[in-house]
């Protein structure tokens, strides 16, 4: 199979995203008392979820939606598309047609393409198969202090993102944990370490909210229960118990690493039995190989 088309590619590329501080975006978001983003988490019960909201809540969903709705949702929505090398990733895998099914038509608000990262490209509006879409570009806006090593997810992009536009609207994140689940795994390529650090010190500020997570920090609390210690020596403390931890932790990884070597190298001969898919192929083709 050839890879995709010079000119394409161009024109994927060339797409014209809206300012990220436009009135436009402002009036968008205009009207709703509450914006809810939704994690494909397995602590997320939309049932439960819907009943803590009022009707003039809007909710964010995210790329392959069937990992928490199980039928239509009938509440104002928007969904999440996150942009790959090749374009929006449901797009590019197929899946459109079949995550905007669990969407009311109604009151289904349609798609924002977000990219993050200078290789991440939109898919032209024709794609979606005839859904509204709107293209966001907060590469810019995380630059300067993201971890360079590492990309931002969609849902914290999303969350700084909005809470920074100064909105009415409460911000609410629902489901984001960053916890391994038994069913969907938690990518490397994300900070996520840096990212609770960042979304729980705007919860503390009162910038967003998020459900199931204490606004106290039972550390903080230490200086004033026991005011004979003062703020730096509980830090300093809790550091050196977080370090320990983590070095019995790590000398655990080593053995679990030489117990299951022989798994590991059937798994690395499997992968490299393994045919190519069809975006593997279409990569390669790009870069020449």
């Amino acid at each position: 199979m050839s890879g995709p088309d010079v000119k394409d590619l161009q024109a994927t590329n060339a797409i014209p995203p809206r300012e990220i501080n436009s009135e436009e975006w402002r009036s968008f978001f205009l009207g709703y008392s509450h914006i809810v983003l939704v994690a494909n988490s397995d602590e997320v019960d939309i049932n439960e979820l819907t009943s803590r909201f009022p009707e003039t809540t809007l909710f964010i969903f995210f790329n392959k939606v069937y990992k928490v709705l199980s039928e239509p949702f009938m509440r104002n929505a928007i969904l999440v598309s996150r942009s790959g090398t090749l374009g929006a990733n449901l797009v590019k895998s197929g899946k459109v047609s079949r995550v905007v099914q669990y969407f009311d038509k109604n009151s289904f608000l349609g798609i924002i393409n977000l990219a993050i990262g200078d290789r991440e490209k939109f898919s032209p509006e024709s794609e979606f198969g005839g859904v509204a879409v709107r293209h966001l570009d907060l590469t810019a806006l995380f630059a300067p202090f993201y971890p360079k090593t590492s990309l931002p997810t969609s849902g914290f992009a999303l969350c700084f993102w909005l809470a920074n536009l100064q909105l009415s609207a409460t911000i609410t994140l629902a489901g984001f944990s960053s916890k391994r689940s038994e069913r969907y795994q938690v990518l490397d390529v994300h900070d996520w370490t840096y990212e609770q650090v960042v979304l729980r010190l705007m919860y503390r500020r009162g910038k967003i909210d998020i459900i199931g997570r204490e606004k106290t920090n039972p550390y903080a609390d230490l200086a004033t229960h026991f005011p004979e210690y003062s703020p730096g020596e509980i830090a300093l403390t809790a550091n050196e118990v977080l370090s320990e931890r983590l070095v019995n932790l790590s000398s655990i990884v080593d053995r679990l690493m030489h117990v299951t070597r022989f798994l590991r190298f059937i798994d690395r001969t499997y992968k490299k039995l393994k045919p190519k898919t069809r975006k593997q192929r279409r990569w390669d083709a790009m870069e020449g190989k």
